[in-house]
């Protein structure tokens, strides 16, 4: 009966870490390192990514862009968000978004661009993506390197990463689907680690390779709590972060935010994107934090899909610093523990 008693105890230890997953935690405060953050993300994810880079960019200067298009690009219509930004008819202008965006910094919607001056930015997209066309991904690019040539910002580096065949989805080195398919949950199996690759594209050269599997813990919090004086921001009510073992046990660490795509959130995939993406193995390797925020599908306002906010359904002044979004992001980056002026 002994081997019973042993088997239930296992059984319930096994239970009880599972549902540990589930529970919904505080923020906790780590100590973070202002001088290494970033954002990232995939398709309406990226475009949150180079929002919250260029409306933000005293705290988040770096960013990594899979799949997106320039900031500003939508310019609050959603038929222009449909046709330009996505698939690139007509393409882009450029130009226009540059000044729109230098605009924006001198009146104060955005932060100062000269914050960009040592900024990193990664832009990576595939040959095949029949949803952002390489185009509309290219003219993300274009605008990045127009911004280099403002004054002062000639130290910005810009690593356009746009020759290699895959479809609308975030490449992993093992699992996933076909590499050329953009199906749920978004993720290529290409042979091709884009994780490992943004890492080093925002905080260097490893110092060893990632381990098989993460060590850290993924948990659950409460996204509700950190609503902007009490603002709905249309986000799910818990999102989730990712802490490594060193930084759980004090030591000081760098945050990246990583913004998921449509269709791509918890509610419509589970814990894929959040699990199976390939940062969390990385960020036991550079001792990076990972918040991975979540957005809810609404038809009132009218997004189906779970995207972020890059043509505004959130109120016109979604992509500046008093964007609901953006200002949650805030919010949870303070809570985190980064000290941020704001």
């Amino acid at each position: 009966m002994r081997w019973i008693k042993c088997l239930c105890a296992g059984l319930v230890l096994a239970a009880a870490v599972a549902h540990a997953d589930d529970t919904v935690q505080p923020l906790p405060r780590l100590k973070l390192d202002s001088a290494r953050t970033a954002v990232t993300g995939l398709s309406s994810g990226a475009y949150m990514a180079t929002q919250m880079q260029i409306a933000y960019p005293d705290i988040f200067p770096n960013a990594a862009l899979v799949a997106g298009g320039p900031y500003g690009c939508a310019q609050d219509k959603l038929q222009v968000a449909l046709s330009t930004c996505m698939k690139g008819t007509p393409a882009p202008d450029v130009q226009a978004l540059v000044a729109s965006a230098k605009q924006r910094a001198a009146s104060g919607d955005t932060g100062p661009l000269q914050d960009l001056a040592h900024a990193r930015v990664y832009l990576l997209h595939g040959s095949e993506d029949a949803i952002v066309a390489p185009a509309v991904a290219e003219a993300a690019a274009h605008f990045y390197e127009a911004l280099k040539d403002q004054p002062g910002l000639a130290g910005l580096q810009v690593n356009d990463d746009g020759q290699r065949a895959f479809g609308h989805n975030l490449p992993t080195a093992a699992s996933g689907d076909d590499c050329g398919k953009s199906i749920s949950p978004y993720l290529g199996h290409c042979g091709f680690d884009a994780a490992g690759a943004i890492f080093a594209q925002l905080f260097g050269t490893p110092a060893h390779a990632a381990a098989a599997e993460a060590r850290g813990t993924l948990q659950r919090f409460d996204q509700d709590a950190l609503r902007p004086d009490g603002k709905d921001a249309l986000l799910a009510s818990t999102g989730y972060l990712y802490v490594p073992p060193d930084c759980a046990a004090g030591k000081r660490c760098g945050l990246l935010v990583a913004f998921h795509g449509c269709k791509q959130n918890a509610d419509a995939v589970g814990q894929a994107f959040v699990k199976d993406a390939g940062f969390n193995r990385w960020a036991d390797v550079y001792d990076v934090a990972i918040l991975y925020p979540q957005t809810r599908a609404s038809f009132a306002p009218l997004n189906p899909q779970a995207c972020w906010d890059w043509w505004g359904y959130s109120g016109s002044h979604y992509d500046t610093r008093t964007g609901v979004q953006l200002l949650w992001v805030v919010n949870a980056v303070k809570a985190l523990g980064l000290p941020v002026k704001h």
